[in-house]
């Protein structure tokens, strides 16, 4: 597998890089100011609309079914585009993949705000999965084509803290909006920050490309996509649709049959791969998209948990709720910047485990003292360690799964580190979930006697259909509310005890299977790659 030399920009090129032909110290902060903010504006959309849901059903009128699809049509269309855009970016060129992706997600940002129905609504958020799937890789393979060595772990830990703080920082910024506007505004966001970028893309992201000697994997990359699609689908209708559904087990056959297809088809294709499958052997890719998927998974199981525990326990609003979280995602986004540091310090496999070991460490806190009484205080430490912990396992895990392709490869190397959030994201709100509803109805179950069998019923659903259904509980009201807080808590508990398993196990995995040497990105080893200046 060949490895290459930084891409080599023009003396002549007016964005300000050096006559040695790398950008200059002040390109470089422009450069990853840049990227962090088009990385912002696709984060913030995956999250943003979950707070809207009411608003959009009144709007529309529309069902929960199709609220969903509006909000999972994104993730979808993202997650399964990738991998084949990551790895037409490196070909046909980063900057005019990033200059095209922001243009696409701004125009489809821009109709959703103005959607009159949900089939405009729906196309718009396809479109707008389409344009990030061809910004979010970019983003990070600009990062590691243009810094040099020395500087690429603190540009990568930067790059880290934005992708896992700013769904939360995206979340409060939609509900602020919500607030004080209508549902609409929240895309007023997402098109600022695409203009912004794409000045700041223009004048300062310079352009690097691959010239492969080999044809684009065509049959590798539309089995990605259905395999992606297949899979994602299931963990997101699952829940909904019931994990024995035709759909459901459909999608899981469709999918599975896909994967398999994927990788035998990749192991033929060798070099000329979309993704080179046999690099999974290797410690430093595998134990970086492993932690990855497991922490990714933890954490979006933790919002599963946090946001009704806010808002039907503590009694929160949305925006209140959101900024609740804001002292974890401030944590995780420091962390992820001192990560680097670390590393170099204790080396990579070392700060993952710190990083996993924090992180289930706090899951345990939450674990342990969360209670209806203590309110926030009661998780507030958990949430601190849990933040601390994701922000200095995420940095070395991404800069391990870049350092493992040569830089020509580096749009699919980040394709692929950002396919393994999305799923990680997904398998942690399915099953997570799953696991805080079946405690919640399991401890519930044993405290309906003598409630109306309308509110019992009801009440089973969730704690937030039965604060709902005390209204028609007559005396037994308090009862059923306290009743229902008190099984929630049970429910997370289980599901934050999972956690801390899934923890134990990754922390243990890492301690063996780890990068055994801090990670070296693709760019300080020999080979040069054919770039272009823009």
């Amino acid at each position: 597998m060949s490895t290459n030399q930084p891409p080599q920009v023009s003396a002549a090129d007016p964005s300000g890089a050096t006559s040695e032909g790398v950008p200059d110290a002040r390109q470089r902060r422009t450069i990853l100011v840049a990227v962090c903010i088009a990385l912002m504006a696709v984060i913030a959309s995956v999250s943003g609309l979950n707070v809207a849901q009411p608003d959009l059903a009144v709007a529309f009128g529309a069902s929960q079914s199709t609220i969903l699809w509006i909000i999972n049509v994104y993730t979808l269309s993202l997650a399964a585009l990738l991998l084949p855009l990551g790895a037409i970016g490196d070909r046909w060129g980063r900057k005019p993949m990033l200059l095209a992706g922001l243009t696409i997600f701004g125009v489809a940002s821009a109709a959703a705000g103005l959607a009159p129905s949900t089939a405009v609504m729906l196309t718009a958020r396809l479109f707008s999965g389409v344009g990030a799937a061809m910004i979010m890789p970019i983003t990070l393979a600009v990062i590691t084509s243009t810094f040099p060595g020395e500087e690429r772990g603190r540009a990568i830990g930067v790059w880290t803290g934005v992708a896992g703080g700013g769904g939360i920082l995206g979340m409060f910024l939609s509900a602020a909006l919500v607030d004080v506007a209508n549902w609409r505004w929240l895309f007023v966001l997402p098109v600022a920050l695409v203009i912004v970028a794409l000045v700041m893309a223009l004048r300062s992201v310079p352009n690097s490309l691959e010239k492969s000697g080999h044809t684009f994997d065509t049959v590798g990359a539309l089995t990605s996509i259905v395999a992606v699609v297949g899979l994602i689908f299931v963990l997101q209708e699952g829940p909904e649709r019931g994990w024995t559904a035709p759909a459901t087990l459909l999608s899981l056959v469709v999918g599975v049959i896909a994967a398999v297809g994927f990788v035998a088809w990749e192991l033929r294709r060798r070099d000329a791969a979309l993704l080179d499958v046999r690099l999974f052997g290797e410690r430093s890719l595998a134990s970086g998209s492993i932690t990855l998927l497991a922490v990714f998974g933890v954490q979006a199981g933790i919002f599963v948990v946090l946001f009704p525990f806010f808002q039907a326990v503590l009694g929160w609003s949305a925006l209140l709720s959101t900024l609740a979280l804001m002292p974890m995602a401030v944590f995780m986004m420091m962390t992820s910047g001192l990560a680097p540091k670390l590393a170099a310090r204790i080396g990579s496999r070392s700060t993952m485990a710190t990083g996993i070991l924090l992180a289930g460490t706090g899951l345990a806190l939450m674990a342990t003292f969360v209670s209806v009484g203590g309110g926030y205080l009661s998780v507030l430490p958990g949430m601190l360690a849990m933040g601390i912990g994701m922000g200095l396992s995420m940095t070395p895990s991404t800069e391990a799964i870049t350092s493992t392709l040569p830089r020509e490869r580096q749009g699919v190397a980040s394709a692929l580190n950002d396919v393994t959030r999305e799923f990680g994201t997904a398998l942690g709100v399915a099953l997570l979930g799953a696991l805080l509803s079946s405690g919640y109805r399991n401890a519930i179950d044993s405290q309906l006697d003598g409630v109306p069998q309308g509110a019992a019923d009801t009440a089973r659903e969730g704690v937030a259909n039965a604060l709902e259904a005390a209204n028609g509980a007559g005396s037994h009201a308090q009862a059923l509310i306290r009743a229902a807080q008190e099984s929630f808590v049970d429910g997370w508990q289980q599901a934050m005890w999972a956690g801390v398993a899934v923890m134990v196990i990754l922390f243990l995995y890492i301690l063996t299977r780890g990068p055994l040497r801090p990670t070296h990105p693709p760019a300080d080893e020999a080979e040069a790659a054919d770039t272009v200046a823009s």
